[in-house]
């Protein structure tokens, strides 16, 4: 009886030992910075969001780490010409690719639109976004 206490007691230790390294893995497999989704889930996300407007919470503006955030931002432009005043809102939660969002908020002082919302995406290595969100024009990289 105590041989078979001590048997299952090795069984369930070495269970629990498979499931932490098992968990491990899973966690090792998915980066500290950037999505924790296959390419191709993460291509089909991509695509699904593209059906929204670019900035938007569903669609955020995908950049490479704070320095891209503030190089898109630098690039737009207000119906003036103008480059917009913007502030960092604050990280507000999981976005479609699975990680954090930052929101940004901009200002227009001579043109429109006068204030808007920016969602980005800062865990896309490498990614530079060409597109303007609605509303702005933006101009070419430099």
């Amino acid at each position: 009886m105590r041989v078979t206490h001590i048997l299952l007691a090795l069984a369930g230790a070495a269970l629990a030992g498979s499931a932490a390294q098992s968990q491990a893995k899973d966690e090792a497999e998915c980066p500290i910075f950037g999505p924790c989704l296959s390419p191709a889930e993460l291509s089909q996300a991509i695509t699904k969001a593209q059906a929204l407007p670019l900035g938007s919470a569903r669609n955020p503006v995908r950049t490479d780490m704070p320095p891209g955030e503030r190089a898109y931002l630098d690039r737009l432009r207000c119906s003036d010409g103008s480059a917009p005043a913007y502030d960092r809102a604050g990280s507000v939660g999981e976005g479609p690719f699975g990680t954090i969002l930052d929101l940004y908020q901009l200002r227009c002082a001579g043109g429109t639109p006068a204030e808007a919302q920016v969602y980005m995406d800062m865990y896309h290595a490498g990614y530079a976004e060409d597109r303007p969100v609605p509303g702005f024009t933006i101009t070419p990289r430099g």
